[in-house]
């Protein structure tokens, strides 16, 4: 039925004179929100880290249009939010790490830890996010709670299928 719906308010826009807004069309043109598909790539991913026996932090992200203006997101703890301090150890915050590889390529639209510049206040320039342009914007896929190599196998399984359906 929304399906329906979205299809009749696409045909019905022009009419209002304007054309319709991008998600609209977006919504049309593929069968799956980016919720059912951010699900289905958050649990790829969830499957890659526990295959890696790591834990930590996956966020994916689709960003409209060609330039950073908003982005739509989720995330899934998979075992574990943060490390917890020990000794000098301080911990971390894996949820803000993931989150700062996707802020990082939000802003360069290059993989995280690829920017060819210094980092930026607020920016760490690890890897283990990449980004890829889809058929209605980039997609992102970041993860944090391994080595930078695994964290790399872990987005790279998520990114995946984003790209084979948005």
């Amino acid at each position: 039925m929304q399906r329906i719906l979205s299809i009749l308010l696409l045909l019905a826009w022009p009419a209002l004179g304007q054309n319709p807004p991008s998600s609209l069309s977006a919504a049309v043109a593929s069968d799956q929100s980016f919720d059912q598909v951010a699900d289905a790539a958050l649990a790829t991913m969830t499957r890659r880290a526990e295959e890696l026996k790591i834990h930590g932090v996956a966020v994916v992200a689709l960003i409209e249009g060609e330039t950073t203006r908003a982005w739509t997101s989720k995330m899934v703890v998979v075992g574990t939010i943060q490390n917890e301090p020990k000794g000098e150890n301080r911990g971390a915050n894996l949820l803000a790490i993931a989150y700062t590889k996707a802020a990082e390529m939000a802003v360069t639209l290059k993989d995280s830890g690829n920017a060819r510049r210094p980092p930026m206040t607020g920016e760490t320039g690890w890897q283990g996010g990449l980004i890829k342009k889809g058929r209605t914007g980039y997609l992102i896929a970041a993860f944090s709670g391994g080595p930078s190599e695994d964290d790399l196998k872990v987005s790279r399984a998520g990114l995946e299928v984003l790209a084979g359906k948005l």
